[in-house]
């Protein structure tokens, strides 16, 4: 089949690549208008899907939305028999959808129907699930909400952080697309419905979704530093100064023969111990120990180095946040 690939960012180099490597007549690609960078804005920087379709020599397209009869015209004259959609950016009108013969296919980062939307994969750590995978759906105008073709699964571990899951599930989309495409062509693709009644909604990621409360539970403060390393960053405020956290290890609270009592009872957020081990910082529930921390303008360094260049001690702590951000953040 001609195949139509639409896709943007790192997470869509793998299925694209698959699909060329399989030998599937891969017709063009739509991706993001380039983006511009530094002060003048006068550079511009291609997508990496964009990057590896030159490489292949693909026709590129990049329309500012993919709508309008210009564009569609375009789409036609390539001619696609199936269109396959990966982290893309922009939602397709109906008019694109149903524009080539077999409709369009959709690699989504979850288990569906839980975790529709733009950050599935951030959610399924924050959410302590054990398990996630990749779904290759039929699209429908609807978010998500198309029929199932084919589902890989894949467990979360207890340490796994979103650059690592990101990369795992952007290699099993890879063999998933691969996969359902050799069943359409077969003739034994089996649609499923989903069961809108057991969806779930994974929204955009929001700047103070990354902002720790060392006030939770040591197994939350976790999952929020492992759900977004390496990106956008887990942060908090120490001696005024925003600080991003990563590598959270939790550490049991209680009897620490090595601390003072007032250290032992002091409230969350407060620095317990400082050495080439990381940070220990007391939660509400438990500590964690910050192995890694990226100050402001900096590069990623080990807490201990940043610890002993900001002087930071024992008793030093943490800001809470707002009040204001905890009723956002409940709501």
């Amino acid at each position: 089949m001609r195949i139509l690939f639409w896709g943007t960012p790192d997470f869509a180099v793998p299925p694209l690549r698959a699909l060329l490597g399989e030998g599937h007549d891969v017709v063009g690609v739509v991706t993001q208008p380039d983006k511009p960078r530094g002060r003048s804005r006068t550079q511009r920087d291609p997508s990496p899907v964009k990057v590896v379709a030159l490489e292949e020599s693909l026709p590129v397209l990049q329309p500012l939305k993919p709508r309008g009869e210009e564009f569609l015209q375009q789409l036609r004259d390539l001619a696609p028999d199936i269109s396959v959609v990966v982290a893309y950016g922009h939602i397709l009108p109906k008019a694109v959808i149903d524009l080539p013969p077999h409709g369009t296919l959709n690699i989504h980062a979850s288990l569906l129907p839980t975790l529709r939307g733009a950050a599935p994969i951030q959610a399924s750590i924050l959410q302590e699930m054990a398990e996630t995978g990749v779904t290759i759906m039929q699209m429908v105008p609807a978010l998500d909400a198309g029929d199932m073709l084919h589902v890989l699964r894949i467990p979360i571990g207890a340490e796994t952080t979103y650059g690592e899951l990101h990369d795992q599930l952007a290699e099993m989309g890879a063999l998933a697309i691969v996969q359902a495409l050799t069943l359409i062509e077969a003739g034994v693709s089996r649609a499923v419905p989903q069961d809108d009644a057991l969806s779930t909604y994974a929204p955009k990621i929001e700047r103070s979704m990354a902002r720790l409360d060392f006030s939770a539970d040591a197994t939350v403060v976790s999952r929020v530093v492992r759900a977004f390393d390496p990106r956008p960053g887990a942060f908090a405020t120490l001696r005024g100064a925003e600080v991003k956290c990563f590598g959270a290890r939790i550490h049991e609270d209680g009897t620490d023969a090595s601390l003072d009592e007032p250290t032992r009872a002091s409230p969350p957020g407060t620095v317990r111990s400082v050495d080439d081990g990381g940070l220990l910082v007391r939660c509400g529930r438990g500590a964690v120990r910050l192995m890694d921390v990226q100050p402001s303008g900096k590069p990623r360094m080990t807490a201990a180095a940043w610890a002993r260049g900001r002087g930071v001690q024992v008793g030093d702590a943490f800001a809470m946040p707002s009040s204001d951000h905890a009723r956002g953040a409940a709501s």
